[in-house]
């Protein structure tokens, strides 16, 4: 099994210290896994894992995560548009700035 998977089946885990292990090891490396962790983002039905994924994509840095987080700035879950913002805002390129000033534009963030 990847590492990737292996971390993924642990943030699925009933014990909580190895969903946290999972994610730990997935936000040490999440700029080699934006890929993966997009597409687990589009996936994923829980909540509180799809929170958890975009922040590891918000923790990535990565140009390559600039459409899933533009995207999530519309969504009206505030959890989700707050990690979107997060993302962008450390992300720090001249199109996430763009994104940020569009969505506070159209009235989907402050």
């Amino acid at each position: 099994m990847r590492h990737f998977d292996r971390a993924m089946t642990m943030m699925r885990a009933a014990d909580p210290q190895r969903r946290e292990d999972g994610f730990d090891f997935l936000r040490e490396h999440a700029d080699s896994y934006v890929a993966e962790l997009a597409a687990e983002f589009d996936r994923e039905s829980d909540h509180g894992l799809r929170c958890w994924l975009l922040e590891l994509l918000s923790e990535a840095r990565s140009p390559d995560a600039l459409p899933v987080l533009t995207v999530q700035l519309a969504n009206d879950d505030e959890a989700l548009r707050f990690w979107a913002v997060r993302g962008l805002e450390m992300l720090d390129t001249r199109e996430s700035r763009e994104a940020l000033h569009r969505a506070r534009a159209n009235g989907w963030i402050d």
